[in-house]
């Protein structure tokens, strides 16, 4: 029994209870309907997508910025590498190294910018990356309406200047196939890269790769003295000091590592979505990457890269299995309805959680 009990607490009970819930769902899937088939190969797909993005928070979580509500930044950055890769004209792998390449620059920039102002107003950083991912998006949307793009797939239709609310990378990082029943199919190259089936299930190993090739750059470099000194600071800042680190150095480098991931993230994103989208959209990653991490066993001041793995699949899994098997059972369409219930759901019980959940 006390066994039991130990293995429940080191799982944690919100989490077990979600898990339970989604395994639910897996075996509800074909009674209302929906092919279970379909329904792994989305959740296993959107786990690839979303992974990185929330890999992206560890760093500032483990520095004691706290939960980075201003992804966006990163995410910005990500976007103008995709479109200047795309300006440019290169295609294939070498279109989406070009936009990481570019993304890395820029968002090593908007990551110094950022860093020096969260280094002036330590204590309160959550509260102030909110609202400078919320400005910050807004100057950009009025940015891509001036930035000198020309590429006729980028700018808006009707005057030749100014981005597009979607920009579509089907001609440069995707790719069609003929599936085994003849249909053909267009996905991103890093979800065709590697991939196999199981069960009839494909597996996108492209996108699993390259997140395994990050997880294991950011373990290592937890590993090096400036990965130490870096826990260290979100441990304890005083004993830190004491040991000689500079404090603010190493806040800053942690922010401008966060920013280069999400910007990498957001690029991974956009080649299994099929568009790179611009304006407002960079909001929309804020909470869905907290709450994944808190889901997943985080809390502001302690992150991991099995909290990242565990919080991405059961939120994942949970907003997109939810609405296809209700509405297959009760054949009407509430999904949106449904997704928005259930998201925002999760992020109140992760942002609310108490301590003693962690």
């Amino acid at each position: 029994m006390s066994k039991n009990k130990s293995i429940i607490d080191k799982i944690g009970v919100p989490r077990l209870i979600i898990g339970l819930f989604l395994l639910a769902l897996f075996i509800a899937a074909p009674i209302a309907g929906v092919s279970l088939k379909d329904s792994v190969e989305n959740v296993l797909a959107r786990f690839g997508m979303f992974s990185i993005l929330v890999l992206s928070l560890v760093p500032m979580v483990q520095s004691g910025c706290g939960l980075n509500f201003g992804i966006p930044i990163g995410v910005v950055a990500g976007i103008l590498g995709g479109v200047t890769s795309i300006e440019f004209g290169f295609k294939g792998y070498m279109g989406i190294l070009v936009a990481i390449l570019f993304a890395i620059v820029i968002a090593t920039v908007f990551g110094a910018l950022y860093g020096f102002l969260l280094n002036r107003i330590k204590g309160d950083e959550m509260l102030i990356s909110t609202y400078v991912g919320y400005s910050f998006t807004a100057f950009m949307c009025i940015m891509y309406l001036v930035l000198p793009y020309k590429n006729p797939v980028s700018v808006l239709s009707y005057s030749g200047r100014g981005l597009s609310q979607q920009v579509p990378v089907a001609d440069y990082w995707m790719q069609s196939k003929v599936l085994e029943d003849g249909t053909r199919v267009t996905a991103g190259i890093l979800d065709n890269l590697f991939s196999f089936k199981i069960a009839g299930v494909s597996i996108p190993v492209g996108m699993y790769l390259i997140f395994a090739i990050i997880a294991l750059l950011v373990w290592a470099f937890f590993k090096t003295k400036t990965g130490t000194a870096m826990t260290a600071v979100g441990s304890n800042d005083n004993y830190a000091r004491a040991a000689g680190i500079h404090i603010n150095k190493v806040r800053l480098v942690s922010v401008i590592l966060s920013t280069i991931i999400a910007a990498i993230g957001i690029i991974i994103y956009q080649q299994s979505y099929g568009f790179i989208q611009l304006y407002q959209a960079p909001l929309s990653f804020t909470f869905q990457t907290v709450a994944a991490l808190l889901i997943g066993g985080a809390s502001i001041n302690k992150a991991s890269i099995p909290n990242v793995i565990i919080g991405t699949f059961l939120f994942q899994g949970v907003i997109t299995l939810t609405p296809t098997v209700i509405n297959g059972a009760l054949n009407i369409d509430i999904s949106e309805i449904l997704r928005m219930i259930i998201t925002n759901g999760m992020i109140i019980y992760a942002l609310t959680r108490r301590s003693k959940d962690e």
